[in-house]
């Protein structure tokens, strides 16, 4: 079970509650930056293995050459900071991989795991996609199966499952909970699963409208995955 977090103090909530490994971002309202430096140098205290997102700004994954090198160069700190995985993603203007970018990033990956990030989600062909992430020699796409839930996409999941053959990791991700994470599971064939397990702080203190992880909602996922 890995969850994704904003925080250090989310990371420590959702180990506490049961998380295996860790996606480590900020800005989750944006879809998930590069945590700040200061955040990235306390990893070392994090239990869990944690999965850096690599992301430099919010918007679309068609990334520049000035881009990709402050991306490397993320990557690099992240890794001495104690990173276990990177996680990235690049596209072309047409929506599918951008194998160049994408080569060049992980260049700078020795030692840690990889996961394509669901920029593959909206690639025109998801089994060209798992090629070239299979050819490049990712670990692990976090993917909803292309559509706005992995329940949704669980066919498409199960299929690429089926054809990645163990290559590489699928990790059905997006809308991910304990209501629906045994049938996500029996659908897909899938050996995990990535939620966000958040809830929206309510009341009227400074911390109001927060979204933060919820031990209860990692409790109960990790509960009916087991």
């Amino acid at each position: 079970m890995e969850v994704c977090v904003e925080s250090f103090d989310d990371a420590l909530v959702a180990i506490a509650g049961g998380a295996d490994r860790i996606e480590y971002c900020s800005a989750l309202a944006v879809g998930g930056l590069t945590p700040t430096p200061g955040a990235l140098m306390r990893l070392r205290e994090i239990s869990a293995p944690c999965m850096v997102m690599i992301r430099p700004r919010p918007g679309h994954f068609i990334f520049d050459g000035t881009e990709i090198e402050i991306m490397k160069r993320e990557i690099e700190f992240a890794h001495d900071c104690g990173a276990a995985g990177i996680v990235i993603g690049a596209a072309k203007p047409d929506g599918t991989l951008d194998r160049d970018a994408l080569a060049d990033l992980l260049s700078v990956c020795a030692g840690v795991q990889t996961t394509l990030h669901r920029v593959f989600d909206a690639t025109p062909d998801p089994f060209e996609a798992l090629d070239t992430a299979i050819d490049l020699g990712f670990d692990r796409i976090l993917t909803s199966g292309q559509r706005d839930d992995a329940l949704a996409g669980s066919r498409l999941i199960g299929e690429l499952i089926e054809k990645s053959a163990g290559r590489l990791e699928i990790l059905p991700g997006a809308g991910v909970t304990a209501d629906n994470a045994v049938q996500i599971l029996n659908q897909t064939g899938a050996g995990g699963l990535h939620a966000s397990c958040k809830i929206v702080v309510t009341g009227r203190g400074y911390a109001a409208g927060r979204v933060a992880t919820d031990i209860e909602c990692v409790r109960a996922l990790k509960i009916a995955m087991a």
